[in-house]
C-alpha cells in the first residue's frame, strides 16, 4: 500500500519553513490505518516485544493499537504534570524547542523487551528521551517503529545503534 496518498503535506506549519506532514488522512482511513498498524504488528512479533511505550501524543495513535493486537501493555511517555503517579524524567530537544518527557516508574519492568513508537521520526530527540527513559527503568528497547521519517532532519543520528522500522520516508 502506498501510505503517502494518505499524508497531507501542510506548508509553513507550525511555522514559516515547516512542512507538517498529518497523518490524519491516514487515520481517517480505516484500511490504511489497519494496515500501518498491522505492518508495525509484524515488525514487533519478530522483535518479541512485550511492551509498547509511545510519546504523547501521536505516539498513543501509533502504539495502541499495536499493543491492542498484540495483547501487550501500552506505557504513555507524557509532558511533565500530565502523569498522575511517581515519575521519572528527562528534558530533552525538539524541532521547536525543549521539553520534559516523563514516564510512570513502574511502566517498565527489568528486562522488558520495548518498542518505542511514534507517528514520525524527525530530529530523534523525542525518541531518544523516551529511550533513555526505559532504560532508565532497566527496559530493554529491541526497536523503534514510525509511520513517517523525515531524513534530511537526521533523527536516525540521535538513536544510533537502535533497530528503527518506518513506513514511509520523506
Amino acid at each position: 500500500m502506498d501510505f503517502k496518498q494518505f499524508i497531507a503535506d501542510v506548508p509553513d506549519f507550525p511555522e514559516e519553513g515547516i512542512t507538517f506532514r498529518d497523518i490524519s488522512p491516514l487515520m481517517a482511513d480505516g484500511k490504511a490505518y489497519k494496515e500501518a498498524t498491522r505492518q508495525i504488528v509484524e515488525y514487533a512479533k519478530d522483535k518479541g516485544v512485550e511492551m509498547i511505550v509511545g510519546p504523547e501524543a501521536r505516539g498513543f495513535i501509533v502504539g495502541c493499537p499495536v499493543a491492542n493486537e498484540l495483547e501487550i501493555g501500552f506505557a504513555p511517555c507524557r509532558k511533565k504534570g500530565k502523569l498522575p503517579r511517581e515519575t521519572i524524567e528527562v528534558s530533552y530537544g525538539l524541532e521547536y524547542g525543549n521539553d520534559i518527557l516523563q514516564l510512570h516508574k513502574d511502566a517498565i519492568k527489568p528486562g522488558q523487551k520495548v518498542l518505542i513508537t511514534d507517528d514520525l521520526l524527525a530530529t530523534g530527540g523525542t525518541i531518544a528521551a523516551t529511550i533513555e527513559l526505559v532504560e532508565k527503568l532497566g527496559g530493554e528497547v529491541v526497536g523503534a517503529a514510525f509511520f513517517i521519517e523525515l531524513a534530511d532532519l537526521k533523527g536516525r543520528d540521535q538513536i544510533k545503534g537502535y533497530d528503527i522500522f518506518t513506513l514511509m520516508t520523506y
